[in-house]
């Protein structure tokens, strides 16, 4: 309905003289435009929203103060609000990604209550998320005063049917069966092996809870004192109740962590959080801390409505561990990709030419796919076996592919920052051994740079050489104008095409830490190892081994199987939907460079050689920093470092480039051990 007349004082005189309010056929509209009234129009901090205005009008008029608060009383009477302390913003299920899509379908399509519920007039009145920090800045003397003037009572003063009191009590009572019956499921369980012989906190506080309610229900007042032993006993059981929590977060370290067992745990915090503000609403000592808490639970109920669908809290608590144990993964698996040494640094040159040998050989058969005429899916499949079966065989051939490095070296670099802020130290001298680290971690990755570039061009050009001389065809001769031209960075989308990789590159980083996660927390290798038709047919040893490689090398496979399928569905993809999609990647454009040099018959100009080097470089140079820039974000995000740390760091690593730009290509020396030895006798 419209708002009649200019201000408050107008209202008051059309709807509350008398009971004209009455005549109103959705009699919510009247509430929603009091509220409208006093609603700021941009919250502020330094000058909060004050109730002077109203409370004034309802002290000077009688008439107005008796028929608003009637109205409100009537508005307000038998409405069950439960719902509201036991079910917002908690999560429902067990499915994370269920959650997510409901929680955006009900942002953009919000559910609306029964008309009986509570819920259905905060929903309508206090429509915006950000209403509960305007009305948390307004000061408690002034609520208590309107509290006071509209004749409301306390939750205490009535203990029977449809009561606040009882609606109180039975949110709680619904927390407790749920949070107990969730911390008894397998999964929650396997997390806290340490409590298997332990009697349950969440039972005994089920217990104590149904001692204290029926305590509350039979007293006069319908209160219990917050000095009360048992009542502190109470948040003793709570605390504990928060403690297996705890130990089970904190378990996943040597357990792993699902989806499901992260939404679990998640769910019982948020459950045991919510009764931890809920149960000081039944204690109190005289009539104005039942007022006070009255209050409070208003101040909640509007607050738990406002945020039910807060989007960002829940997909911060469902991903932040499983991020956390992703990116711990990576980061161990990222050390083998770091050399300190020079033995280190040849020993990666050497890999990583091996590497470029497969890569050399895997630029060949695209070309001859691409020559068929076959359906974009046929296309896509063959494309994906290509690129999927040759990086699994240079993975497990123990071969370095480049642009593999930089999503695992990534969370490397983040776990140095992380241990420099848990261990004593000064933030300077933190940060530079972070950026020798990172110099590591750079010129680990130039090398394979190298290595890669320089055996898949001369692979690839032998190749396609020996193709020609023995079965008399010069495969690229129809296509060297494209492979020339795709490397060109001003004829095509080479750049693009080579963020898209890197995003791929900093995926498959992502997939080999979930698939080792769960691996580890559905003890994948134990059951293999265990095996019983496994042991009894092809031996212990076999079973044990088996189980080893599994461990060792399962999550390594799946990701360079995932990394070819999505190299080699990008493109058929662009076709189908009419868009220029493709992938570039730096080995690979040197292996194209060479077939486009002998399908052009040796014939490039100098200007397309030129070209074909520079979009070879920044292909590179896109590959490395997209999947590297990406992984750095999720490791800060999971390891809850501030973003202020990366300035700091950057200035860091470009001093330590500008005082020391050869370690960034070649190791130092190393220090005698005779001179470690020495500096450490002397120190």
């Amino acid at each position: 309905m419209q708002k009649k007349g200019k201000d408050l004082y107008q209202f008051f005189k059309v709807y509350f003289k008398d009971s004209s309010w009455e005549e109103i056929p959705s009699q919510v509209d009247l509430l929603i435009d009091v509220v409208d009234f006093i609603r700021p129009k941009k919250n502020d901090e330094d000058s909060p929203v004050s109730l002077k205005a109203l409370i004034h009008l309802l002290k000077e008029n009688n008439t107005y103060r008796a028929q608003f608060s009637e109205y409100l009383n009537q508005l307000l009477k038998n409405k069950t609000f439960h719902p509201l302390i036991c079910n917002a913003g908690i999560p429902e299920g067990s499915d994370f990604f269920f959650e997510i899509k409901e929680k955006l379908f009900e942002r953009f399509l919000p559910k609306q209550a029964e008309e009986t519920d509570l819920e259905f007039i905060l929903n309508q009145v206090f429509f915006k998320s950000e209403d509960i920090e305007w009305i948390q800045d307004i000061k408690q003397e002034e609520l208590r005063a309107l509290f006071t003037l509209l004749e409301f009572k306390p939750i205490s003063s009535s203990a029977g049917v449809n009561s606040p009191l009882s609606e109180v009590l039975f949110s709680l009572e619904i927390m407790t069966l749920r949070s107990s019956g969730h911390a008894l499921e397998a999964r929650v369980m396997k997390m806290v092996p340490e409590y298997s012989n332990l009697d349950s906190p969440f039972v005994a506080f089920q217990n104590e809870l149904s001692l204290i309610t029926q305590r509350i229900l039979d007293k006069d007042g319908h209160f219990i004192s917050p000095d009360d032993e048992d009542f502190k006993q109470l948040f003793v059981l709570l605390e504990q109740c928060k403690d297996y929590v705890s130990l089970a977060f904190k378990n996943r370290k040597k357990l792993g962590i699902s989806l499901k067992a992260n939404q679990d745990l998640m769910r019982i915090r948020r459950q045991l959080s919510r009764m931890e503000i809920t149960l000081p609403l039944l204690a109190g000592e005289n009539q104005e801390d039942l007022i006070e808490n009255t209050i409070q639970l208003g101040k909640q109920l509007i607050k738990e409505n406002c945020y039910k669908n807060n989007l960002d809290k829940l997909f911060d608590e469902g991903t932040k561990l499983l991020s956390y144990e992703i990116t711990k993964h990576t980061a161990k698996t990222g050390e083998h990709y770091i050399t300190k040494n020079k033995k280190g640094y040849f020993k990666m040159l050497l890999t990583a030419m091996g590497g470029g040998f497969i890569v050399g050989l895997m630029c060949l058969p695209k070309v001859i796919f691409a020559k068929l005429e076959v359906s974009e899916f046929i296309e896509a499949l063959l494309y994906s076996l290509n690129y999927s079966i040759g990086f699994i065989i240079l993975y497990l051939l123990g071969f370095t592919l480049a642009t593999k490095q930089p999503a695992m070296t990534a969370s490397t670099l983040i776990s140095a920052i992380e241990e420099g802020m848990n261990n004593k130290g000064s933030r300077r001298e933190k940060h530079q051994v972070f950026a020798k680290l990172f110099s590591q971690v750079f010129r680990s990755q130039f090398v394979a740079f190298v290595g890669n570039v320089i055996l898949a061009f001369p692979t690839a050009l032998l190749a396609v050489y020996l193709i020609d001389v023995y079965l008399g065809s010069n495969i690229s001769e129809y296509k060297w104008e494209t492979l020339i031209t795709d490397l060109n960075p001003l004829a095509s989308l080479a750049l693009l095409h080579a963020g898209i990789a890197g995003i791929y590159l900093f995926i498959t980083g992502i997939i080999a830490g979930g698939i080792s996660n769960r691996n580890k927390f559905n003890n994948i290798y134990k059951r293999i190892g265990h095996h019983p038709y496994l042991k009894r047919k092809f031996g212990k040893k076999f079973a044990a081994k088996l189980a080893g490689f599994i461990e060792k090398k399962w999550a390594g496979i799946m990701s360079n199987f995932w990394f070819g399928v999505f190299m080699g569905t990008t493109a058929p993809i662009g076709v189908f939907l009419g868009l220029n999609l493709d992938v570039r990647h730096i080995a690979f454009s040197s292996g194209n460079f060479a077939l486009g040099l002998y399908g052009s018959g040796f014939s490039l100009t100098s200007e397309m050689v030129v070209w074909s080097l520079v979009g070879i470089f920044f292909i590179g140079f896109m590959n490395f920093w997209v999947s590297f820039g990406l992984s750095m974000i999720i490791a800060f995000k999971s390891r809850r470092i501030p973003f202020s740390e990366f300035k700091a760091i950057v200035l860091s690593v470009l001093s330590y480039l500008a005082n020391s730009p050869q370690v960034f290509i070649w190791p130092p020396k190393e220090q005698p051990v005779e001179d470690v030895n020495a500096g450490k006798a002397e120190s």
